[in-house]
């Protein structure tokens, strides 16, 4: 089992690693966004909620000298939050953490609280971290990511899911699968289970 502990070391962070044990992402789902960002080196990254998961894709823009982070964080007290940790580890200029507060938004007439996305207007999405809103919100609550951010996503987008081995999760990609043709689907085991989805909008 991959550790917190490791990604510091994989990171070269001198600092140790704010983990928040009811709330962080998990330590291997850390290290699979860490390896997609560091192989494919996406130039705009857009992540729902934020935390360690930031502190991670900020690093690998860092280390790639290519790249930015986007985040929507419907938690005020957390953006300020990420904001400073992002400071502590000298990577303010690589991410932005926007206070995006949840609204209504209607998916297949059902209606969703979603974040608004007005502070990402006119970017192309490469990479997509969904680890937010919370599953206690509301059922299916991260469906609107991909109606919501479709149009912006760039013709070979990536798309990671975490949590995607609660059972809300799993329908959530089934019905993504449904409604984007030309998307695969990968899932990969880790602590919460983590769905990868890849567009090819070429088609």
């Amino acid at each position: 089992m991959q550790t917190y502990k490791q990604l510091q070391q994989a990171l070269n962070f001198e600092q140790t690693l704010p983990v928040t044990p009811d709330w962080s992402a998990a330590a291997d789902f850390l290290f699979l966004i860490k390896e997609h960002c560091l192989i494919n080196k996406p130039q705009v990254i857009v992540e729902c909620s934020s935390g360690l998961t930031t502190i991670t894709l900020a690093r690998c823009c860092q280390i790639n000298e290519f790249g930015h982070v986007y985040s929507l964080e419907n938690g005020e007290k957390y953006q300020i939050q990420t904001q400073s940790d992002l400071a502590q580890f000298n990577l303010q200029t690589y991410a932005d953490i926007y206070h995006a507060p949840l609204v209504t938004m209607t998916v297949n007439d059902i209606n969703f609280d979603w974040y608004q996305t007005a502070a990402l207007k006119g970017l192309k999405i490469d990479m997509l971290v969904i680890d937010g809103p919370p599953g206690f919100i509301q059922k299916y609550s991260r469906l609107p990511a991909l109606p919501a951010l479709f149009d912006q996503l760039s013709a070979s987008a990536c798309i990671f899911l975490d949590d995607a081995a609660r059972d809300d999760e799993k329908e959530i990609v089934a019905m993504w699968l449904a409604q984007y043709p030309n998307t695969t689907h990968e899932y990969i085991e880790t602590a919460r289970g983590c769905s990868v989805i890849k567009l090819n909008k070429n088609f």
